[in-house]
């Protein structure tokens, strides 16, 4: 353990603990990777259906999807030719609820509503994707 690792006087956070928590802080400052967080806590999703609900390129989607995965906030499986995507670690989607609660009280609204259904893909237990 360095220097850095031992809380403060006081019991308060350690100067590493710090610049960790402002790393995740800073991970949902955009709007894109936030939106992608709220929807990878909802549901595993593929890189094509959170590119078509995020309204951006799949590309861009990727991209965004490395920074979080480097961040250790998601987590990615192959399922057959698809890299399907999760946010499984409890405090982060506590994080992304008490985001959303502190800004509107009201719950935020499912993944889908007021946007045209997508083509769902439903994956067999080969990783087929089916349609």
């Amino acid at each position: 353990m360095g220097a850095d690792d031992y809380p403060v006087a006081g019991g308060g956070p350690s100067p590493a603990h710090l610049e960790a928590g402002a790393a995740t802080c800073d991970m949902l400052s955009t709007p894109v990777r936030l939106h992608l967080m709220w929807l990878l806590c909802h549901g595993e999703h593929d890189v094509g259906w959170l590119a078509e609900h995020v309204g951006t390129s799949v590309a861009a989607v990727s991209q965004q999807l490395g920074k979080l995965r480097l961040a250790g906030l998601v987590s990615a499986r192959r399922q057959g030719r698809y890299q399907i995507y999760t946010a499984d670690d409890p405090h982060i989607l506590m994080l992304v609820d008490q985001v959303f609660a502190h800004v509107a009280p009201e719950p935020a609204p499912a993944p889908d509503e007021g946007r045209p259904a997508p083509r769902q893909r439903r994956y067999s237990r080969s990783g087929a994707a089916h349609r």
